[in-house]
């Protein structure tokens, strides 16, 4: 596995980093639960996903989230499996975010 699943407070620190993006893999219905700032939205649901995932930029690192961690995963995964390195997956999701960002 060429992932790491990271608390908050790491996810965090990542952000911070200019060579970082974060990626929210939720669907549109599930944003009204919040979102990290300057995320950006890959509905991981839908059938463009492995698409749009191989535009990004493959040398950057990916903090990557959804509602509870497990589609984030799997995101992960799939990244993984198609050359990308540098992935980290929140644990917990957003609802851990939300939870430390109160």
């Amino acid at each position: 596995m060429s992932f790491q699943n990271i608390p908050v407070q790491k996810f965090k620190e990542l952000m911070d980093d200019e060579n970082t993006v974060v990626l929210d893999v939720r669907t549109p219905e599930e944003e009204v639960e919040g979102m990290v700032p300057g995320a950006v939205v890959i509905n991981i649901m839908d059938a463009s996903f492995p698409t749009k995932v191989d535009e990004l930029d493959k040398d950057k690192t990916y903090l990557v989230y959804c509602r509870s961690g497990g589609r984030s995963a799997t995101a992960c995964k799939h990244m993984s499996s198609t050359g990308f390195d540098k992935l980290y997956n929140l644990e917990g999701g957003i609802k851990a975010w939300n939870k430390v960002s109160e």
